[in-house]
Protein backbone atom coordinates (compact mmCIF):
# COMPACT_ATOMS: atom_id res chain seq x y z
CA UNK A 1 0.00 0.00 0.00
CA UNK A 2 2.99 2.30 0.86
CA UNK A 3 4.82 1.48 -1.98
CA UNK A 4 1.87 2.70 -4.47
CA UNK A 5 2.20 6.49 -2.73
CA UNK A 6 4.46 7.70 -4.84
CA UNK A 7 2.82 6.29 -8.10
CA UNK A 8 -0.10 7.46 -6.95
CA UNK A 9 1.27 11.13 -6.18
CA UNK A 10 3.08 11.37 -9.26
CA UNK A 11 0.00 11.00 -11.19
CA UNK A 12 -1.90 13.60 -9.58
CA UNK A 13 1.13 15.74 -9.97
CA UNK A 14 1.44 15.38 -13.34
CA UNK A 15 -2.22 15.70 -14.16
CA UNK A 16 -2.59 18.78 -12.22
CA UNK A 17 0.65 20.23 -13.93
CA UNK A 18 -0.45 19.81 -17.50
CA UNK A 19 -3.49 21.49 -16.71
CA UNK A 20 -1.02 24.78 -15.60
CA UNK A 21 0.48 24.23 -18.65
CA UNK A 22 -2.62 24.19 -20.73
CA UNK A 23 -3.25 28.11 -18.87
CA UNK A 24 -0.59 29.76 -18.25
CA UNK A 25 -1.68 33.49 -18.51
CA UNK A 26 -2.51 34.00 -14.88
CA UNK A 27 1.57 32.66 -14.65
CA UNK A 28 2.75 35.00 -16.79
CA UNK A 29 1.05 37.78 -15.45
CA UNK A 30 2.26 37.10 -11.68
CA UNK A 31 5.94 36.97 -13.16
CA UNK A 32 5.77 40.19 -15.68
CA UNK A 33 3.68 42.38 -13.30
CA UNK A 34 6.23 42.30 -10.94
CA UNK A 35 9.03 43.31 -13.07
CA UNK A 36 7.58 46.14 -14.25
CA UNK A 37 7.05 47.60 -11.36
CA UNK A 38 10.26 46.75 -9.53
CA UNK A 39 11.73 49.22 -12.30
CA UNK A 40 8.88 51.84 -11.49
CA UNK A 41 8.58 51.67 -7.83
CA UNK A 42 12.43 51.77 -7.32
CA UNK A 43 13.43 55.50 -7.55
CA UNK A 44 10.23 55.79 -4.96
CA UNK A 45 11.96 52.94 -2.37
CA UNK A 46 15.21 54.57 -3.04
CA UNK A 47 14.38 58.13 -1.72
CA UNK A 48 12.23 56.41 1.36
CA UNK A 49 15.56 54.20 2.22
CA UNK A 50 17.88 57.15 1.57
CA UNK A 51 19.76 56.92 5.06
CA UNK A 52 20.90 53.32 3.54
CA UNK A 53 22.66 52.27 0.12
CA UNK A 54 20.78 49.80 -0.75
CA UNK A 55 17.93 49.11 1.39
CA UNK A 56 15.26 50.88 -1.20
CA UNK A 57 16.57 48.37 -3.89
CA UNK A 58 15.76 45.08 -1.63
CA UNK A 59 12.47 46.44 -0.98
CA UNK A 60 11.34 46.99 -4.07
CA UNK A 61 12.78 43.69 -5.54
CA UNK A 62 11.73 42.00 -2.37
CA UNK A 63 8.04 43.85 -1.45
CA UNK A 64 7.17 42.81 -5.13
CA UNK A 65 8.18 39.20 -5.10
CA UNK A 66 5.95 38.45 -2.36
CA UNK A 67 3.08 40.58 -3.09
CA UNK A 68 3.04 38.60 -6.40
CA UNK A 69 3.68 35.53 -4.56
CA UNK A 70 0.86 35.59 -2.44
CA UNK A 71 -1.77 36.02 -5.60
CA UNK A 72 -0.25 31.95 -6.29
CA UNK A 73 -3.02 31.48 -3.02
CA UNK A 74 -5.76 31.95 -6.16
CA UNK A 75 -4.28 29.50 -8.44
CA UNK A 76 -3.60 26.56 -6.05
CA UNK A 77 -7.32 27.52 -4.77
CA UNK A 78 -8.65 27.83 -7.96
CA UNK A 79 -6.92 23.97 -9.34
CA UNK A 80 -8.94 22.20 -6.02
CA UNK A 81 -12.43 24.25 -6.22
CA UNK A 82 -12.19 23.47 -9.35
CA UNK A 83 -12.53 19.55 -9.21
CA UNK A 84 -15.90 20.68 -7.18
CA UNK A 85 -17.15 22.22 -10.29
CA UNK A 86 -16.13 19.79 -12.58
CA UNK A 87 -18.02 17.17 -10.23
CA UNK A 88 -14.58 14.69 -10.09
CA UNK A 89 -13.56 15.36 -6.10
CA UNK A 90 -15.24 12.53 -5.06
CA UNK A 91 -14.15 10.54 -7.67
CA UNK A 92 -10.65 11.25 -6.29
CA UNK A 93 -11.62 10.84 -3.04
CA UNK A 94 -13.14 7.45 -3.42
CA UNK A 95 -9.88 6.50 -4.87
CA UNK A 96 -6.81 5.11 -3.19
CA UNK A 97 -5.38 8.29 -2.27
CA UNK A 98 -5.27 9.98 0.87
CA UNK A 99 -6.14 13.34 1.90
CA UNK A 100 -2.45 14.65 1.80
CA UNK A 101 -1.88 13.13 -1.52
CA UNK A 102 -4.83 14.40 -3.04
CA UNK A 103 -3.57 18.12 -1.56
CA UNK A 104 0.01 17.30 -2.78
CA UNK A 105 -0.87 16.23 -6.08
CA UNK A 106 -2.76 19.66 -5.97
CA UNK A 107 -0.19 22.20 -4.99
CA UNK A 108 3.24 20.30 -5.95
CA UNK A 109 2.79 21.94 -9.81
CA UNK A 110 1.73 25.28 -8.51
CA UNK A 111 4.77 25.03 -5.65
CA UNK A 112 7.07 24.21 -8.68
CA UNK A 113 5.81 26.97 -10.80
CA UNK A 114 6.01 29.49 -7.86
CA UNK A 115 9.68 29.12 -6.81
CA UNK A 116 10.52 29.56 -10.42
CA UNK A 117 9.06 32.67 -10.68
CA UNK A 118 10.98 33.72 -7.13
CA UNK A 119 14.14 32.66 -8.72
CA UNK A 120 13.75 34.31 -12.13
CA UNK A 121 12.55 37.75 -10.24
CA UNK A 122 15.51 37.55 -7.33
CA UNK A 123 18.15 37.28 -10.89
CA UNK A 124 16.13 40.03 -12.41
CA UNK A 125 16.33 42.00 -9.68
CA UNK A 126 20.08 41.38 -9.51
CA UNK A 127 20.83 41.92 -13.27
CA UNK A 128 18.24 44.34 -13.87
CA UNK A 129 17.01 46.37 -10.73
CA UNK A 130 20.31 46.52 -9.21
CA UNK A 131 20.26 44.53 -5.87
CA UNK A 132 22.89 43.11 -4.27
CA UNK A 133 23.40 39.56 -4.87
CA UNK A 134 22.36 37.25 -2.26
CA UNK A 135 25.02 36.91 0.89
CA UNK A 136 23.97 33.42 1.34
CA UNK A 137 22.10 31.25 -1.70
CA UNK A 138 21.40 28.18 1.12
CA UNK A 139 18.91 30.93 3.54
CA UNK A 140 17.60 32.01 0.53
CA UNK A 141 16.36 29.06 -0.82
CA UNK A 142 14.98 28.19 2.59
CA UNK A 143 13.67 31.19 2.95
CA UNK A 144 11.46 31.05 -0.36
CA UNK A 145 10.96 27.28 0.07
CA UNK A 146 9.38 27.72 3.61
CA UNK A 147 7.30 30.70 2.45
CA UNK A 148 6.23 28.77 -0.57
CA UNK A 149 5.13 26.18 1.41
CA UNK A 150 3.03 28.76 3.85
CA UNK A 151 1.37 30.00 0.44
CA UNK A 152 0.34 26.78 -1.18
CA UNK A 153 -1.27 25.60 2.69
CA UNK A 154 -3.17 28.67 2.75
CA UNK A 155 -4.80 28.43 -0.81
CA UNK A 156 -5.82 25.13 -0.01
CA UNK A 157 -6.94 25.92 3.43
CA UNK A 158 -9.13 28.97 1.64
CA UNK A 159 -10.39 26.25 -1.05
CA UNK A 160 -12.04 24.53 1.03
CA UNK A 161 -13.59 26.73 2.97
CA UNK A 162 -15.18 29.27 0.29
CA UNK A 163 -18.79 27.92 -1.12
CA UNK A 164 -18.28 29.36 -4.89
CA UNK A 165 -15.90 30.46 -7.90
CA UNK A 166 -16.66 34.20 -7.02
CA UNK A 167 -16.25 33.28 -3.18
CA UNK A 168 -13.13 32.14 -3.52
CA UNK A 169 -11.99 34.85 -6.04
CA UNK A 170 -13.08 37.87 -4.01
CA UNK A 171 -11.24 35.76 -0.96
CA UNK A 172 -8.18 35.51 -2.50
CA UNK A 173 -8.00 38.94 -4.30
CA UNK A 174 -8.74 41.08 -1.06
CA UNK A 175 -6.93 38.46 0.99
CA UNK A 176 -3.56 38.87 -1.34
CA UNK A 177 -4.19 42.43 -1.09
CA UNK A 178 -4.77 42.54 2.53
CA UNK A 179 -2.04 40.07 3.54
CA UNK A 180 1.12 41.94 1.31
CA UNK A 181 -0.32 44.96 2.29
CA UNK A 182 -0.03 45.12 5.58
CA UNK A 183 3.19 43.19 5.68
CA UNK A 184 5.27 45.96 3.88
CA UNK A 185 5.12 44.71 0.47
CA UNK A 186 3.70 47.52 -0.68
CA UNK A 187 4.85 50.43 2.10
CA UNK A 188 7.68 49.52 4.26
CA UNK A 189 6.57 49.08 7.96
CA UNK A 190 8.28 51.64 9.76
CA UNK A 191 6.25 53.92 6.99
CA UNK A 192 2.78 52.95 7.82
CA UNK A 193 0.21 54.52 10.65
CA UNK A 194 0.46 53.34 13.78
CA UNK A 195 -1.99 50.91 13.42
CA UNK A 196 -1.36 49.09 10.89
CA UNK A 197 2.41 48.54 12.22
CA UNK A 198 1.05 47.01 15.10
CA UNK A 199 -0.87 44.49 13.42
CA UNK A 200 1.78 44.07 10.74
CA UNK A 201 2.99 41.23 12.64
CA UNK A 202 -0.07 39.05 12.43
CA UNK A 203 -0.42 39.48 8.58
CA UNK A 204 1.77 36.58 6.86
CA UNK A 205 2.83 38.39 4.11
CA UNK A 206 5.17 40.50 7.15
CA UNK A 207 7.03 37.24 7.32
CA UNK A 208 7.17 36.09 4.12
CA UNK A 209 8.59 39.71 3.64
CA UNK A 210 10.89 39.48 6.80
CA UNK A 211 12.31 35.49 5.93
CA UNK A 212 13.31 36.93 2.42
CA UNK A 213 14.78 39.84 3.23
CA UNK A 214 17.03 38.37 5.92
CA UNK A 215 17.58 35.54 4.05
CA UNK A 216 19.47 38.29 0.90
CA UNK A 217 21.05 40.18 3.80
CA UNK A 218 22.27 36.81 5.19
CA UNK A 219 20.78 37.37 8.69
CA UNK A 220 21.28 33.29 9.77
CA UNK A 221 19.16 34.11 13.19
CA UNK A 222 16.23 36.26 11.59
CA UNK A 223 15.93 34.23 8.34
CA UNK A 224 15.32 31.35 11.09
CA UNK A 225 13.14 32.59 13.10
CA UNK A 226 11.07 34.15 10.41
CA UNK A 227 11.12 30.68 8.68
CA UNK A 228 9.43 29.01 11.76
CA UNK A 229 6.37 31.67 11.98
CA UNK A 230 6.10 30.67 7.96
CA UNK A 231 6.52 26.78 8.65
CA UNK A 232 3.77 27.31 11.50
CA UNK A 233 1.83 29.10 9.29
CA UNK A 234 1.52 26.34 6.74
CA UNK A 235 0.85 23.72 9.12
CA UNK A 236 -1.63 25.61 10.50
CA UNK A 237 -4.16 26.52 7.48
CA UNK A 238 -2.80 22.42 5.87
CA UNK A 239 -3.98 20.81 8.59
CA UNK A 240 -7.72 22.97 7.95
CA UNK A 241 -7.62 22.14 4.73
CA UNK A 242 -7.30 18.44 5.75
CA UNK A 243 -9.98 18.61 8.33
CA UNK A 244 -12.34 19.76 5.63
CA UNK A 245 -11.37 17.29 3.12
CA UNK A 246 -12.22 14.63 5.80
CA UNK A 247 -15.56 16.63 6.17
CA UNK A 248 -16.86 15.48 3.24
CA UNK A 249 -15.88 18.83 1.13
CA UNK A 250 -16.42 18.38 -2.69
CA UNK A 251 -19.91 16.80 -2.49
CA UNK A 252 -23.16 18.38 -3.24
CA UNK A 253 -22.99 20.25 -0.36
CA UNK A 254 -20.56 21.41 1.73
CA UNK A 255 -20.10 20.06 5.66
Amino acid sequence: MFGDVPYRTGALVKHNLILRLRDPGQLISYLVTPMVLMVLLKPLYTRAYSDTRNGGVVQAVTGQMVMFSVFAMAIVGNSIFIEREWRTWDRLRASRATRGELLVGKSLPVYGVLMLQQIVLIYYGCLVVGMPAPKSVALLVLAVAVWGFALMAMGSALATLVRSRGDLMMASDVGSIAVSALGGALLPVGLMPGWARDIAPFSPGYWGLRVIQAAVDGQTGETARAALVCLLIGLATGAVAAYRLARGWGRSRLA
